[in-house]
């Protein structure tokens, strides 16, 4: 027997949590489930649901039923082709941002190029004392001259790319030094991959190319919008819309708030368990660590809280040796889970998101992602399991003595994950790392940056806690936008018992900034991975890497004829829920 709650956009969502939580206290033992009437539930912190809410559904009964964290900006005035609002304060504190969305599509944080084909490259860089040489530029003499305010680089890195804050701009003949504002000037100097292209790179690669963002001096494209932190305005430059009157306001503009939105948040020994989410759209969530540290990620995001080369390099058993050592940090996610079991989402939309989507982050059983769409997020789709906890080298084999820390028996089955990495170029749609059990299964992933899938984590062949995972069924097509060194399907690590299988891959992007033209894959095994069986997989060539692997590899059966292209070679619309 189940018990019913009912709620509107009118009552705070903490409410009928609490409402939940107090019946379960007061001695029922059903599963509660909390209806959400149609509308937006504006959040100013994350709902945690914790232990005590074990057996409660989240239900969105209508068409639009929102979970927020974003604040809507009003007052804007027309100032010659641009428009401006004074920023408000947010809980007594200046409001800071780095997404801003306009009748419900993203705005562009101003940047200097409009095509990407045209970003400079890096000419050289001087690791000791940390500076980055360019190409002199009338822009960036502008910002000189200016003074360069809160501009940042952002930065391409093979399969990463760097968010650094610039600190100064020096021109020296006929370049300009950069130098960057530490934490992520150190790391982005000290840690040998990926690593920006100079003048010495391979024949045939590219130097590593860049684009300036955030400085009013780029404000100068329609659809672009600035932020300035000390006079608390924000300008943006209208798009041009046929029919509309531009003495009018813009709409409505919304920014996000809140990190998390959402978040299970339990332990190993007391868990939440059997809570789900049904026909909810999660969206305006925000990530603010990049604006005040920077952002330097090894891969698939995951950002780099030290790292630096080895000299003489690491012997390591069974291993090749090892170059250099790191330790990471984790982004945001708009909803999180730790500490629980069976935490299903069915039917849910993730969208206009500042960093993750959904992360599965630590110590979770079973549960499922279904029918869920996830699109417009600045960072991975959805994450899975370990990346390295903070404190353990990531080149290190993730063996917890309690096996309940791992990410275990989850399933992600039936999404369409589309436009994630929107700004995370290294990101991917799903990330599983240090993950057991987990199930990959007839998902939809297009229009993404890098990989589509990346399962495993360690460089490293030794026996951990990885096994017994499978991906099979997924159609994955238009995927490598910016980057390469990539793959539809990507693996590391050591998976006794994985398995890779019918999935459908074709049509990939060739930027013409890319590293290396020819470093791209529709599968690909990397360092470490070993006991993975890849078969009957439907790919148009024999375009494979297999990259310092270990033992028990199967390959068998994964060419199949090229595919015919879709017409008008627009993304098919399968799994769409």
């Amino acid at each position: 027997m189940a018990t019913d709650i009912y709620t509107t956009p009118d009552r705070p969502l903490y409410e009928a949590l609490v409402e939940a939580r107090e019946l379960h206290r007061s001695g029922d033992t059903s599963m509660i489930s909390i209806h959400l009437a149609d509308g937006c539930y504006s959040l100013e912190q994350t709902l945690v649901f914790r232990a005590e809410d074990s057996r409660t559904r989240l239900m969105g009964d209508g068409e639009e039923v929102v979970i927020s964290g974003g604040i809507e900006l009003t007052g804007w005035k027309k100032q010659g082709k641009l428009w401006v609002c004074d920023v408000p304060e947010f809980q007594g504190r200046p409001l800071e941002f780095r997404q801003l969305y306009v009748n419900g599509e993203k705005a562009t944080r101003c940047k200097d190029v409009s095509n990407w084909n045209d970003m400079a490259r890096v000419l050289s860089q001087d690791r000791q004392n940390q500076v980055l040489y360019v190409p002199a530029s009338p822009t960036l003499r502008k910002l000189q001259k200016e003074g360069v305010g809160h501009a940042e680089m952002i930065l391409h890195e093979m399969w990463c790319v760097s968010v650094l804050r610039i600190r100064s701009i020096e021109e020296t003949g006929d370049s300009m030094a950069i130098r960057f504002h530490q934490p992520e000037a150190g790391i982005q100097f000290s840690h040998p991959w990926p690593s920006p292209l100079c003048h010495d790179r391979p024949k045939g690669w590219n130097a590593s190319p860049f684009y300036l963002s955030n400085h009013k001096a780029l404000l100068d494209e329609p659809g672009e919008w600035y932020l300035d932190l000390k006079q608390q305005k924000v300008y943006y430059y209208p798009r041009k819309e046929s029919g509309i009157d531009e003495t009018k306001q813009l709409g409505k503009v919304v920014v996000p708030v809140v990190e998390t939105l959402a978040a299970v948040d339990a332990t190993l020994d007391r868990p939440a368990e059997d809570i789900a989410f049904e026909n909810i759209r999660f969206e305006y969530s925000t990530w603010l660590r990049p604006s005040h540290q920077g952002h330097v990620p090894l891969q698939a995001g995951m950002p780099l809280t030290e790292a630096y080369k080895l000299k003489p390099k690491m012997e390591r058993i069974d291993n090749h040796k090892l170059d250099n050592q790191g330790w990471l940090e984790r982004p945001a996610a708009a909803v999180s889970i730790r500490g629980g079991k069976q935490i299903c989402f069915e039917k849910c939309t993730f969208r206009h998101l500042g960093s993750s989507g959904l992360d599965y982050v630590w110590g979770t059983e079973g549960g499922s992602v279904r029918h869920c769409l996830f699109t417009d997020i600045w960072g991975n789709g959805i994450v899975a399991g370990t990346f390295s906890p903070t404190g353990l080298e990531t080149h290190l084999v993730y063996a917890p003595s309690d096996v309940r820390e791992v990410v275990n028996g989850l399933t992600i089955e039936g999404n369409r994950m589309e436009h994630v990495g929107t700004e995370d170029w290294g990101c991917v749609a799903i990330a599983a790392g240090c993950v057991a059990n987990i199930d990959i299964a007839g998902n939809e992933i297009c229009e993404v940056p890098y990989t589509g899938i990346s399962l495993g984590w360690g460089w490293n062949r030794h026996e951990g806690c990885m096994h017994h995972n499978r991906v099979r069924g997924n159609h994955i097509h238009h995927f490598a936008q910016h980057m390469y060194d990539c793959a539809a399907i990507y693996t590391l690590g050591n998976q006794r018992e994985t398995e890779i299988t019918g999935n459908r891959i074709h049509d990939i992007y060739s930027p013409s900034y890319a590293h290396d033209p020819n470093h791209w894959f529709w599968l690909y095994t990397d360092e470490g991975s070993s006991n993975i069986y890849v078969h009957d997989n439907f790919c148009p060539s024999d375009k494979f890497l297999q990259n310092a692997c270990g033992p028990n590899n199967v390959w068998e059966n994964n060419v199949d004829p090229p595919l015919p292209p879709l017409k008008g070679g627009e993304p098919s619309k399968t799994n769409v829920p």
